[in-house]
C-alpha cells in the first residue's frame, strides 16, 4: 500500500508557472510508475503525464507537451510536475497516482490516488 499527498497548487496568472509535488509513503516508491491527472469542473478526469519507475521513460498528454515536465526523485519518494506557460484551460484539480508495473496513461490502470491539489489559472 502507498499513500500519496500532493502539494504546490494555487492561483497563478496566465503565462506563469507552478511546481506540483507528490510525496509517497508506504511501500518502496521506486517500485511504482507514477502519473499526474487532472479534472476540471464538469469534465472527466484526464491524463496529464506519467513517468516510469526509474524516471527514464516519460509521457505527456498532447495538451501539455512543451509546457509541463514530469520528474521524480526516488531518494525523496517524490514525483513532480513542473508546469510552465500556464493557460486558463489548465485550471483543474490535479491528482497524483501510482501503479505497479510499467507506466500507463489510463485512469483505470492506477491503484493509488492522492487527494488532489487545486490549480487555478486566471486570464
Amino acid at each position: 500500500q502507498v499513500q500519496l499527498v500532493e502539494s504546490g497548487g494555487g492561483l497563478v496568472q496566465a503565462g506563469g508557472s507552478l511546481r506540483l509535488s507528490c510525496v509517497a509513503s508506504g511501500r518502496a516508491f521506486s517500485s511504482y510508475a507514477m502519473g499526474w491527472f487532472r479534472q476540471a469542473p464538469g469534465k472527466e478526469r484526464e491524463f496529464v503525464a506519467a513517468i516510469g519507475r526509474s524516471g527514464a521513460y516519460k509521457n505527456n498528454a498532447d495538451s501539455v507537451k512543451g509546457r509541463f515536465t514530469i520528474s521524480r526523485d526516488n531518494s525523496k519518494n517524490t514525483v513532480y510536475l513542473q508546469m510552465n506557460s500556464l493557460k486558463p484551460e489548465d485550471t483543474a484539480v490535479y491528482y497524483c497516482a501510482a501503479k505497479t508495473g510499467v507506466v500507463a496513461g489510463t485512469i483505470t490502470s492506477y491503484d493509488h490516488w492522492g487527494q488532489g491539489t487545486q490549480v487555478t489559472v486566471s486570464s
